[in-house]
Formats: structure tokens, C-alpha cells, sequence
């Protein structure tokens, strides 16, 4: 370890945490159809978890439903079936090795599930952003008690930190409330 604290890996941790929410604000549909709607489900194939897109071809072949074109015939039941249990609202139909998946117009309940599940995926990336602050506060204290930085560099450290923290939380709380507006615009 050096004497030196590594805010550069405390910011771009704080920045994954930020990028992860986005991944996951993208796959919250705001009735059109998109290919990151399907991007969190997971299949139980050959094995392992697997990612629908690495079982299959996913398209928009409309603008409200999405397609998927499983390779292996052995897996369109599974696939189906994660899709279902995914809670996405959706009712995919299957035809051979294709599955349909129409997307239905949001309804004013199913928006107030959607802000709902946009808040958990929020609070999420603020206790991952406050886990990196604890580590980075964590990094400051065992410096400081190894006699490698003094308690004033210590003060202005955390201070740094914290500004980081604050700077980060506040952008994932716009980035809530742009989505909320997404998902709420009829």
C-alpha cells in the first residue's frame, strides 16, 4: 500500500455504481419495445445462469413487441418460462423456436410499479456509493494509523471522499427523477 490514498479507485468505483444504475434504468420500459428490457433475466441452461441474449437473437421487429429467436430448440421452454417469471408484465407467445413478446400500453398502476422498482434500483447504487465512501474512509484510517499520512492530509482526504459521495449521489437522484418523468409521461 502506498502512502498515498487511491481516490482514483474510490471514484471509479463510485462511477461503476452509477453506470450499473443506468444499465438498469435502461431496461425499465416505458412502453416501447427495447432489447434491455430482457437484458437482468437469467436462464438455468446447460448448467450454468445464462443471459437471454447468449441463448438467442433478440429484435424489435415492431415498435411494441420484441422477438427472440432461441438457437437451441431444447431451450425455448426455458427461456419462455424465465420471461414469465421475470415480472415484466409481459405475456410472450410461442411459435416454434421464436418467442413473441408484445408489449402492452402502461397502465397508471403498472407506471407506479415501474417508479417503484426505479426507487430500489436507486437506493441500491446510493448503498453501493456509501459502501466505496466506507472503504475509502476505512483506507484513510489505516493510513493514518500506520503513520503514513498525517491527521490533517487524513481530514482533507475525507473530506475529498465525501465531497465524491455527495457529487455521486446527487447525479443518481437526477438520474431518478429524469426516469420518473420517462415513466410517468402518458
Amino acid at each position: 500500500m502506498s502512502d498515498e490514498p487511491d481516490l482514483d479507485t474510490i471514484e471509479r468505483r463510485m462511477r461503476g455504481a452509477v453506470e450499473s444504475l443506468k444499465h438498469e434504468f435502461a431496461g425499465l420500459r416505458t412502453g416501447r419495445a427495447s432489447p434491455t428490457l430482457l437484458d437482468p433475466i437469467v436462464v438455468e441452461a446447460y448448467g450454468a445462469q445464462m443471459p437471454i441474449n447468449q441463448l438467442g437473437s433478440v429484435s424489435i421487429p415492431e415498435p411494441r413487441m420484441l422477438s427472440v429467436s432461441v438457437w437451441d430448440k431444447s431451450m425455448v421452454g426455458l427461456v419462455d418460462k424465465a420471461i414469465r417469471n421475470a415480472g415484466l408484465g409481459v405475456n410472450p407467445v410461442v411459435d416454434g423456436t421464436l418467442i413473441r413478446i408484445p408489449i402492452p400500453e402502461l397502465n397508471q398502476e403498472r407506471r407506479q410499479e415501474m417508479v417503484k422498482l426505479a426507487s430500489k434500483y436507486t437506493e441500491q447504487a446510493r448503498v453501493a456509493v456509501r459502501n466505496v465512501r466506507r472503504d475509502g474512509m476505512d483506507q484513510l484510517k489505516k493510513l493514518e494509523k500506520d503513520g503514513k499520512i498525517s491527521e490533517d492530509d487524513h481530514k482533507i482526504y475525507a473530506d475529498e471522499v465525501q465531497s465524491m459521495t455527495d457529487k455521486t449521489i446527487g447525479e443518481i437522484d437526477q438520474l431518478l427523477g429524469s426516469k420518473e418523468r420517462e415513466i410517468l409521461h402518458v
